[in-house]
């Protein structure tokens, strides 16, 4: 992605995990480690993904390290498919060899929303979460975990308008009890067709808020 990116090979449960890091320019003032997850394996989601690779994009430039990575059954990542279960145990091998001390981002594309907010509820509160990152949100096809009220102010939900994958109305149906805020793209498709560039535009603002 950058000159800054580096490949590795970390060990989970199911054998290794493919991962790509990516950091921040050497003069900027480190943030933390965003760790980030990508759509679902079955329907052609990676690490290599647009948005997720957008989402990367957004933290490396607000000084965050960014960690994404092959859930087990993707590209050189040993195991198969879990349906989210074996993959949250992914999501917290990745944090734990990554990330394991000092401030801690989490975000997710689709079914690697579901999966981070499952892992979000195994980390949560013995691990302080600094920002929370929802992108299309597969509430109409998981059960993504309720979001803590303490992190509301450090959470995004962005979602598009006309996502025919996802619908709004299901986002909708999720964040209404936890009266959570969802940021709606108009005319938004799932993958953002065209809107990459506003995406990441949210996303940097929203890092760059002070809860």
């Amino acid at each position: 992605m950058n000159a800054q990116t580096e490949r590795l090979l970390l060990q989970g449960a199911a054998g290794r995990i493919e991962v790509l890091r990516d950091a921040p320019a050497p003069e900027a003032t480190p943030r933390g480690v965003a760790v980030i997850a990508h759509p679902h394996p079955l329907f052609g989601g990676t690490m290599d993904n647009k948005v997720v690779q957008t989402l990367a994009r957004a933290f490396v430039q607000s000084g965050w390290q960014a960690v994404r990575f092959n859930f087990r059954g993707v590209g050189a990542s040993e195991g198969a498919h879990d349906e989210g279960r074996g993959e949250a145990e992914d999501f917290l091998a990745v944090v734990q060899q990554c990330a394991s001390e000092g401030p801690l981002a989490l975000a997710g594309f689709s079914f690697g929303s579901f999966v981070m907010s499952q892992t979000l509820a195994r980390l949560w509160p013995a691990r302080q979460i600094e920002k929370l990152v929802f992108v299309g949100a597969a509430a109409s096809r998981f059960r993504v975990a309720t979001i803590p009220p303490e992190l509301h102010e450090r959470t995004l939900v962005l979602h598009g308008e006309h996502d025919d994958t996802v619908p709004l109305a299901a986002v909708m149906d999720w964040a209404r009890p936890q009266v959570l805020p969802v940021t709606v793209v108009p005319g938004g498709s799932h993958f953002f067709h065209g809107q990459l560039p506003l995406l990441k535009s949210l996303v940097l603002r929203h890092l760059s808020a002070t809860p």
